[in-house]
């Protein structure tokens, strides 16, 4: 087999070397044991194989990974997770294929397989057996140690990941952006040592928790569904909530069969700025919550949990909702808690899918009611629903609605959904529309621009060139929303990388948003850079420095969600009283 022919515009024929690496290890994915690693040279055809022994003995990777060489890999994270746990240098220069895969076959409403098989067969390249993939992988994640016999089947097994990717990789070459694939290659090298750092959390407590949930579940659920009257038992029952909104003269938004939607991104809406519904929402988040495999916490007290990075359309992460800490319930935030002597800090980017709209569709009265700090009050106060001088303290319930309108609009809700969301009228919801419309016109013709662009192009893409290929059946509002997601996920890609190029100890990405860890003498320059870092990376996204919010948290302090303060305190209760009788 010829490994490497230089093509004609050949992206990484520059490079001095070009090094595919696969490790086959055991353990937690997040901070994995390695068992062995075969490393290919492309050009050379040089191979290195290397057991667990060699590897731990050996101080840097045993071939060069700086700025002249490639590392190439299927999906990345897994391999610079060993280099981090072995204490090797990581590599200057990454292209995962697994993100490049993603570019490629991106496509609205479609489900492609992302695995390195599913990439090999898309491509018409034959690789090693499913079922003999399982069996190797069995074999290694279920033992420590290994006969001689099993060792080469191991080795075999790793090479044949290796070669996979010389046939891969040539494939794929005619649609690779060099510069753009370094970029997201950096930003898989920023994901392995965030997910190694992880999030402190006060594991004894949460342990407590999970040994008594089912002790206290019963109690809570009957406390909390005593004013709604929604459950049987344990059983959340959907025509006694249909029942409840129609007696609470609730307008609820509907699926096409007339039944009232219940996943989890409608009743956040529905919850933003009605407490009831939002202690019923969050009961239901703890239950599914609590009745599954909960959190990942390593033995050292720390959340962590793979990212799932460019997993959706998009390219935001996707990180398992049960298994990391930042998942649906907003009550168990509380139990992320900072070490002796540190502190963590929430940074936030403030209204960014505004402030990406703005910029990107260059509408300058846009611009403007986001530069004021609040685009919610300066819609009321342009739609002449409040005077010039209105602040949310003095026109909560209009800065409530009109934060509906504007938020609603993004997701290209129609009237009917804005109406509910807000808690307004359908004529009500119809004149704020065109209100907006009329307001931010330029944003609107972007908007419309943008969308028949991407039907005639099926195509769209992100300022970085992420894309998504589009069909007949993709819905107007999906390409509306694309802009501010797949912008927003390039600004958190790139503030990620610099943070972490840069030393800031990143505990996780959340949506909009940063944890970071600092020892407490060093949190005001640490918090101050991060804050630089991700005013920078808006800029270089949409044109607009993006605004920063943050919270500090110091030890023996811990983090508050004050969505999630009730359940908190009726958890924490009850606990308290497992604790006394027991």
């Amino acid at each position: 087999m010829v490994l490497y022919e230089k093509q004609d515009g050949d992206a990484i024929a520059a490079f001095q070397e070009i090094w595919l690496v696969d490790f086959e290890y055991n353990g937690e994915p997040e901070v994995p044991k390695p068992v062995c690693m075969v490393a290919l040279e492309l050009k050379s055809r040089r191979t290195i194989r290397l057991w667990r022994t060699g590897l731990y003995a050996a101080s840097r990777a045993p071939f060069d990974v700086g700025p002249n060489s490639l590392f190439v890999a299927y999906f990345a994270p897994a391999e610079l997770s060993c280099f981090l746990e072995l204490g090797w240098p990581l590599p200057a220069r990454v292209i995962d294929l697994f993100a490049e895969h993603r570019v490629e076959t991106n496509t609205f409403g479609a489900k492609v397989g992302n695995s390195l098989l599913d990439a090999m067969a898309i491509r018409g390249l034959g690789h090693i057996e499913v079922a003999e993939k399982e069996r190797l992988r069995e074999l290694i994640l279920s033992r420590q140690s290994w006969s001689e016999s099993e060792q080469f089947q191991i080795l075999g097994y790793c090479e044949s990941d290796v070669l996979a990717l010389a046939e891969l990789l040539p494939r794929m070459m005619p649609g690779l952006d060099l510069d753009r694939a370094l970029l997201r290659g950096r930003y898989m090298a920023a994901v392995a040592e965030i997910v190694r750092n992880g999030i402190p959390v006060d594991h004894r407590l949460y342990r407590r928790a999970r040994d008594n949930w089912m002790a206290i579940k019963g109690e809570l659920i009957d406390e909390v569904d005593g004013f709604f009257g929604v459950y049987e038992g344990t059983t959340f029952k959907h025509d006694q909530f249909a029942r409840f909104l129609t007696k609470a003269g609730i307008t609820w938004p509907r699926l096409p069969s007339g039944a009232c939607a219940l996943d989890d991104e409608t009743f956040s809406r529905m919850a933003d700025g009605n407490p009831a519904i939002r202690t019923l929402h969050e009961l239901r988040r703890t239950v599914a919550r609590m009745n599954g495999a909960g959190l990942q916490v390593s033995s050292d007290g720390r959340n962590r949990c793979g990212l799932s990075p460019f997993s959706s359309v998009t390219g935001r992460n996707q990180p398992s909702n049960s298994r990391m800490i930042y998942g649906p319930a907003r009550w168990m935030r509380q139990l992320i808690k900072p070490e002796a002597g540190t502190a963590l800090a929430y940074v936030d980017w403030a209204a960014q899918e505004i402030g990406i709209a703005g910029g990107l569709s260059g509408d300058e009265r846009l611009i403007q009611a986001y530069l004021t700090g609040d685009p919610y009050m300066a819609f009321a106060v342009e739609a002449g629903l409040a005077p010039h001088d209105a602040s949310p303290r003095s026109h909560p319930r209009i800065r409530s609605v009109c934060k509906a309108i504007v938020l609603g609009l993004g997701y290209g809700m129609g009237r009917d959904a804005l109406a509910a969301s807000a808690g307004i009228t359908i004529a009500h919801a119809s004149e704020l529309l065109e209100k907006h419309k009329r307001i931010y016109h330029r944003y609107w013709r972007f908007n419309s621009d943008s969308v028949d662009s991407a039907y005639l192009s099926h195509e769209v893409q992100s300022t970085f060139g992420w894309k998504a290929r589009v069909g007949p059946g993709t819905k107007p509002t999906s390409l509306m929303n694309f802009p501010m997601q797949a912008n927003g996920a390039e600004m958190m890609r790139i503030a990620a990388i610099a943070a972490v190029e840069l030393g800031i100890r990143v505990a996780a990405p959340v949506h909009d948003a940063f944890l970071i860890e600092s020892p407490l003498e060093e949190l005001d320059d640490r918090l101050a850079e991060m804050r630089r870092i991700m005013a920078q990376a808006g800029e270089a996204v949409c044109g607009l420095p993006i605004r920063t919010d943050s919270v500090v948290i110091k030890a023996p302090g811990r983090f508050v969600d004050e969505r999630g303060a009730d359940m908190w305190d009726r958890i924490i209760g009850r606990l308290e009283r497992v604790k006394h009788d027991g």
